[in-house]
This record gives C-alpha cells, sequence and structure tokens, in this order.
C-alpha cells in the first residue's frame, strides 16, 4: 500500500524509474507526441516541464542541467533550438494529455502525450472557433444591411429580361455610310450641265403621253364629223 507517498514509484526502483521517464523524455521532445499508458504520462509531464521551462533561457548552465536530465544530445538540442522558440510565450501547460481507451490485455488506461504547441489541427480549430465567437455580433448587425442590397440585386435583374430585343437590335450591323469624295468646282460644273441636259430628255415622253390622248380626242371628232356629211 502506498498510503501518504506522493511519487508513483510506476512498479519499478528509483534508478530504473528515472532512466525510463528520462527516454519517454526524449522521445517526447524529438517526436512532439507518444503513446503510453495514463499513470506514466502524468509522471512524465511532472518530468518533463520543468526541463522545459529551463530551456527558454538559453545558456551553458541551463544547458548543462537539462543534459544531466536527458543524457542525449540530440535531444538537447532540438529542445533549445526547435521547441524552446515556441513555448517562448506560454506560461506554463506545455504538455497535453489525451485518453485513448483501456489495453487490451490487462486493462490499463492508456493517452497519448503531447507538446500543446506543436498539434497543428487542435491550434486552426481553437482559431476558427475565437474568430466565430467574435462575428456574432457582426452578423446580427450586417444582417439588415444585406437586404437592400439584396432588394438592389432583384430591381438590378428585372430589366435583364427584356434584354433578348434590345440585343438583337445591338447586335444588327448598321449599314456603313459610304464616304463620297468631295467635288472640286470643274466637277460641280459638269454635274449641274448633265442633269440640265437630261431634264428635256426626261420630260419628252411624259409630254408624248399627254399628248396622246388630245390626238386621239381629236380623230374621234374628226369621225364623227365625217359620219355626219355621209348621212
Amino acid at each position: 500500500m502506498r498510503h501518504g507517498k506522493k511519487i508513483n514509484p510506476l512498479g519499478r526502483k528509483k534508478a530504473h524509474r528515472e532512466l525510463m521517464l528520462s527516454n519517454m523524455a526524449c522521445s517526447l521532445i524529438e517526436h512532439k507526441r507518444i503513446n503510453t499508458t495514463l499513470a506514466k504520462g502524468k509522471e512524465l509531464r511532472k518530468y518533463v516541464e520543468p526541463l522545459i521551462t529551463k530551456s527558454k533561457e538559453d545558456s551553458t548552465h541551463s544547458r548543462r542541467v537539462v543534459f544531466s536530465y536527458l543524457r542525449s544530445k540530440e535531444a538537447v538540442t532540438e529542445l533549445f533550438r526547435e521547441v524552446a522558440p515556441k513555448i517562448a510565450e506560454r506560461p506554463g501547460g506545455y504538455v497535453r494529455i489525451l485518453k485513448t481507451g483501456r489495453r487490451l490485455g490487462d486493462g490499463a488506461e492508456l493517452c497519448m502525450v503531447e507538446l500543446v504547441d506543436f498539434n497543428e489541427l487542435l491550434l486552426n480549430t481553437e482559431k476558427k472557433t475565437k474568430s466565430r465567437r467574435s462575428r456574432r455580433g457582426g452578423k446580427k448587425q450586417a444582417a439588415p444591411a444585406a437586404a437592400p442590397a439584396a432588394e438592389a440585386e432583384v430591381k438590378q435583374e428585372e430589366p435583364k429580361a427584356e434584354a433578348p430585343a434590345a440585343k438583337a437590335a445591338e447586335v444588327a450591323p448598321a449599314p456603313e455610310a459610304v464616304e463620297t469624295p468631295a467635288e472640286t468646282p470643274a466637277e460641280a460644273e459638269d454635274t449641274t450641265k448633265k442633269v440640265a441636259e437630261e431634264a428635256p430628255e426626261a420630260a419628252a415622253p411624259e409630254a408624248a403621253a399627254e399628248e396622246a390622248p388630245a390626238a386621239e380626242e381629236k380623230k374621234e371628232e374628226g369621225d364623227d364629223e365625217t359620219k355626219k356629211d355621209e348621212a
């Protein structure tokens, strides 16, 4: 029984327990997330968060202190170069524990331990939810303004129904005006003479057509007189 014991030994001696947590911390720093049991995940969070806080100050002393716990140059380099800049503004809570169910063999609770600032999916969803909350008031205010805009669109669409006839008139090409060259004074005199000469010729057939009925009437009168004389 472990009454009054603040540290969970995890069924191991002190040296074995510390080496196991050191290994898990190196894996977490290098891969940003690991799967383990819930009990180990809680102890790992207590073990690694002080080391992440220590990495905010990049000095020789801080590197040596962290190296005394991790015993891995690659993990220390990754922690100070990649992890520290991202968690620089975060005051704490660098590790997240997500429960993933129970293990089939012994029914132990499983979890996923991950660094908070390296889960891009959850970070994107948090940004979206924040933006939606900030726009709730704006949508209500923008709703009345949207109605006049819709009415204006309807008014603009109404004259479009008569568009086919107007389009047909617009599409039909207008007869192109033929540009006549300007006449010189000499050419203008020639045209007036031609018009004067053609005028009598055009009037002659009309005069002949008018004289023909008169001649027929005279012939009829002469025939009537001859008939009277014979009688």
